[in-house]
C-alpha cells in the first residue's frame, strides 16, 4: 500500500495557515489545473479560485482577476503554488477584512474587493512610496554599502530593483530597531548568485517578524521579483514600527501625563503604540482649545484644523493665527506643512495626503512631530512607576516579548501590543490555541472582543484552560480567573507550553509525514537535544550540550557548530570570537540568531537568552534548527513533480542545500536518526528542563505532562 505523503511547504508560518487535508485539496487542485493548461497564471487561475472555500458565491470571477492582477501585472507570468496560498489567504484576508466592517453582506464585500483595485488607491501607494523612499534617502543615504544607490529619485521604480537583494530591507530594519540584525551575516557582495539573494530575504522576513510586522503573507519571491503591494506593504510596517519606538513609558515615561493619577498602570502599557499617539495628539488638543476629538488618522485630519491647533499648543512660534482662520483645507494643510517644516517635520507627506486622509502619511507625520516636540514635562511624579525593575522583571519582559512576537507571527486576526493585558479577555489565547491545535476551539460559547461584561471574559479564559487540560498541558492551580487577573508568572506557563507545544506538533507532523502517515513515539525534548549532539558529533566535532541549561552553551560555539553543520556554508567563521569575554559571547549570540534566521528559521530570543542561557529560549532555537534541517532534507528526499514541485527560491534552495552537505547525501536519513533515540520521557524533565522562570510553590510548572 502507497504511503501518505504530505504536502510540505518551504515557509512554515504559510504552512501553518492550512491543515494537511486543506492543502493537499489545493494542490491536487492546482496541479490539476496546471496539467490541464500547461501554466497556471491570471488567465486560469480565477475560475478555480471562485470555487474554493470563503470566495464562493462572494466575489466574482472578474474581481479575482482583478486582485490578482495587482501581484500579476502580466497576465502570462507563471504563478507557482506557494504564491496560490499567499494570493488566496490574501484575498480571505480582504473578504473577511470587510465582513468585520460597517455594510458587510454580499454586496459590500464585492464594493470592498473593488475599490482595492481603483486607481485612488494605486494613486496612494505612489505617494506612500514617495515618502517611504524619501525615509530611506534621509536614513540610509550614509550607509558605507548602499551610499553608492542613495539617494533614490521617489518619483522612479528604483526601490523595487535595488531590494531585490535584500540588503536594503536588512539595514532599513536595523534602523527601525538597532541591532536586530548582524550585520556580519548580511550577504553584501555586488552582485549575489540567487542562493544568496535567497538569504538575505530569508533573514529580512524572519527578523522582520521578530520586531513584529506581520509578514503571514509574503514570501522571499516576492522580494525577489519586487512586488510592488508586498513590498510597500512590508517597508510601511518597518517604519512605522521605527517612528512610533519611543510611544510607550519605557521610552518616554513622561507619556503618563496623558492619564489620571488612578488610572491602572497595566492599562497604559497595554495601549498600542497607534493609540498612545491619538492620545498624546488630543492631549495637547483639548489644552489648546481644539472641541472635537480625533480617534483616527484619516478623516478626522482631512481638513488640517486639528494640527493647526497642535502645532499651535507645541510651536506657538512657529503658528500664526492666519493658519485657523484660513478656511480652504488645501491652503491649511499647505500652511500646517511650512509650519511643521520649521519643526523638521515634513518628509512624510504633502497637502494633498492630508486632505485624501492617507492613514499612514497621516500616522507618520504626527509620530515625527512627537519624536521632535512631544510637549510633555519632565518632572513628571510617576516616572518612578517605570523605573524600577528586578531581575525577574528583566527577564519576564523578554519573554514577553518572545511570546509577544510568536503569536503575531502566527498570522491571528488580533495583534498583541502587550501579552499580558492582551490575553485577560481570553481571545487571544483561544484565536492562538485554533492556530496550534485547529479545530480544538468551541466558537459557539467564546466571545469577541470588544467584551464589557467581565463573566463573558472569564468563559473565554475557562475554555482555554480547558482545552490546555486536553492538550496534556501542565495547569495545575490554574484557573480561568488567574488569567482575566493577569497573573504574569502563570500567563508565563502557559504561553511556554503554548509555544512548545506548538514547536514538537510541528516536528512531529514533519516525521508522519515523511514516514508514509505512520505513527511512531512522539518526538520529545530529550530527542531535539540528542540531535542537536548527534549532528554536531557526526561533523567530527567535540562540542556537546548536557541540556537546554548547560552554561557552557553561553559561548555559542555549540549553535554555530550545529548551524554549520546543517548548512555548511552559512557560517563565517572569521568573524566567530573565542566566547571568552562577556563582550565576545553576546557577539557570537548576535550572530548565531542572524545566521539562523538567514537559513529560515523562526527564532524569537534575543542574544542574552543564548548568554544567559534562557533554557526555554534555547530550547526553542534547537528545535527551530531541526525543524529547518529536517524539512529541507525531507524536502530533498520526497519532492516529485506531480506531488509537489517547487514553488518558490526557497524550495530551490532546499535542493541546493542537499547537494552541497556531502554528509546529507551519503549518511543515513536524519528523521531515521530521530526514529532510532531510546525511549526517554516526552516531557520536561526536572534536571533538563524545568522552567528557568521564577518557581511556584503550588506545583504549577511550564512543562507538559
Amino acid at each position: 500500500m502507497s504511503g501518505f505523503v504530505g504536502v510540505v511547504v518551504s515557509d512554515p508560518s504559510l504552512q501553518g495557515q492550512f491543515t494537511q487535508v486543506e492543502l493537499r485539496s489545493l494542490k491536487a487542485k492546482f496541479v490539476s489545473l496546471k496539467r490541464d493548461s500547461g501554466h497556471v497564471t491570471t488567465k486560469n487561475l480565477p475560475v478555480m479560485m471562485k470555487k474554493l472555500r470563503g470566495l464562493n458565491e462572494v466575489v466574482s470571477v472578474e474581481e479575482i482577476a482583478a486582485f490578482l492582477s495587482e501581484s500579476y501585472p502580466d497576465s502570462d507570468q507563471e504563478i507557482e503554488f506557494e504564491s496560490f496560498l499567499r494570493e488566496y489567504l490574501n484575498l480571505q484576508a480582504r473578504v473577511s477584512a470587510k465582513e468585520g466592517g460597517a455594510g458587510g453582506g454580499r454586496g459590500g464585500k464585492s464594493s470592498f474587493l473593488k475599490s482595492s483595485t481603483t486607481t485612488l488607491l494605486h494613486n496612494l501607494n505612489q505617494a506612500e512610496k514617495s515618502s517611504y523612499v524619501a525615509h530611506i534617502n534621509t536614513y540610509l543615504r550614509e550607509d558605507p554599502f548602499l551610499k553608492k544607490y542613495l539617494p533614490m529619485d521617489p518619483s522612479g521604480n528604483q526601490l523595487f530593483d535595488l531590494i531585490r537583494d535584500g540588503v536594503l530591507l536588512c539595514k532599513l530594519i536595523n534602523v527601525a530597531v538597532p541591532g536586530t540584525i548582524d550585520e556580519r551575516a548580511i550577504n553584501k557582495k555586488r552582485v549575489l548568485n540567487p542562493w544568496e539573494r535567497n538569504e538575505n530575504h530569508t533573514l529580512c522576513l524572519n527578523s522582520a517578524k521578530a520586531i513584529g510586522c506581520t509578514v503571514v503573507n509574503i514570501g522571499t519571491q516576492d522580494l525577489v521579483e519586487g512586488r510592488p503591494h508586498l513590498v510597500l506593504g512590508l517597508i510601511s510596517q518597518i517604519i512605522k514600527i521605527q517612528l512610533l519606538a519611543d510611544l510607550n513609558l519605557k521610552k518616554t515615561p513622561q507619556l503618563v501625563e496623558l492619564f489620571d493619577d488612578s488610572k491602572d498602570i497595566d492599562e497604559v502599557l497595554s495601549l498600542s503604540p497607534e493609540k498612545m499617539l491619538l492620545r498624546w495628539m488630543n492631549h495637547h488638543l483639548k489644552k489648546a482649545g481644539y472641541k472635537k476629538t480625533v480617534n483616527n488618522f484619516s478623516s478626522d485630519v482631512k481638513d488640517g484644523e486639528a494640527y493647526a491647533y497642535l502645532l499651535k499648543a507645541l510651536a506657538p512660534e512657529h503658528s500664526p493665527e492666519t493658519t485657523l482662520d484660513t478656511k480652504d483645507p488645501n491652503e491649511r494643510a499647505k500652511l500646517v506643512l511650512e509650519q511643521a517644516a520649521k519643526l523638521d517635520c515634513k518628509r512624510y507627506l504633502t497637502p494633498k495626503d492630508i486632505t485624501e486622509g492617507s492613514a499612514n502619511l497621516n500616522l507618520a507625520f504626527v509620530a515625527q512631530i512627537f519624536q521632535h516636540r512631544n510637549g510633555l514635562t519632565s518632572d513628571t511624579k510617576q516616572v518612578t512607576l517605570t523605573q524600577t525593575a528586578t531581575p525577574d522583571d528583566v527577564l519576564v519582559s523578554r519573554e514577553e516579548r518572545a511570546f509577544r512576537m510568536w503569536i503575531n507571527s502566527l498570522g491571528v486576526e488580533s495583534y498583541v501590543n502587550n501579552v499580558f493585558e492582551d490575553v485577560r479577555n481570553g481571545w487571544v489565547l483561544l484565536e492562538v490555541l485554533d492556530k496550534v491545535s485547529p479545530g480544538s476551539v468551541n466558537w459557539k460559547l467564546a466571545t469577541k472582543p470588544p467584551i464589557k461584561l467581565p463573566f463573558r471574559k472569564l468563559e473565554n479564559c475557562n475554555q482555554v484552560v480547558k482545552i490546555g487540560k486536553q492538550l496534556k498541558f501542565s495547569l495545575v492551580n490554574l484557573a480561568g480567573n488567574d488569567i482575566v487577573q493577569g497573573n504574569k508568572k502563570l500567563i508565563v506557563a502557559l504561553l511556554w507550553q503554548l509555544m512548545r507545544f506548538n514547536i514538537l506538533q510541528l516536528l512531529n507532523k514533519l516525521r508522519f509525514h515523511s514516514q508514509g502517515g505512520s505513527q511512531g513515539k512522539e518526538i520529545s525534548d530529550a530527542d531535539i537535544l540528542d540531535w542537536a549532539n548527534s549532528k554536531v558529533k557526526a561533523s567530527g566535532r567535540t562540542s556537546r550540550m548536557e541540556s537546554f541549561k548547560d552554561k557552557s552553551l553561553s559561548n555559542g560555539l555549540f549553535f554555530l557548530e550545529l548551524l554549520s553543520t546543517v548548512q555548511p556554508r552559512v557560517v563565517n567563521w572569521k568573524v566567530v570570537t573565542k566566547g571568552e569575554t562577556d563582550e565576545d559571547k553576546k557577539l557570537n549570540a548576535t550572530y548565531i540568531i542572524s545566521v539562523a534566521r538567514k537559513i529560515g528559521c523562526s527564532v524569537f530570543l534575543l542574544p542574552e537568552d543564548i548568554v544567559e542561557v534562557n533554557q526555554k529560549m534555547i530550547l526553542t532555537l534547537t528545535a527551530s534548527i531541526m525543524y529547518w534541517s529536517l524539512q529541507n532534507q525531507h524536502q530533498s528526499q520526497s519532492e516529485m513533480p506531480e506531488q509537489s514541485e517547487p514553488s518558490s527560491m526557497a524550495s530551490d534552495a532546499a535542493s541546493d542545500i542537499a547537494s552541497e552537505d556531502g554528509a546529507s547525501t551519503t549518511a543515513p536519513s536524519e528523521l531515521d536518526e530521530v526514529n532510532s533515540l531510546s525511549d526517554s520521557v516526552s516531557n520536561l524533565t526536572t534536571d533538563d528542563a524545568t522552567s528557568n522562570a521564577p518557581s511556584t510553590e503550588n506545583g504549577n510548572g511550564v512543562a507538559g505532562s
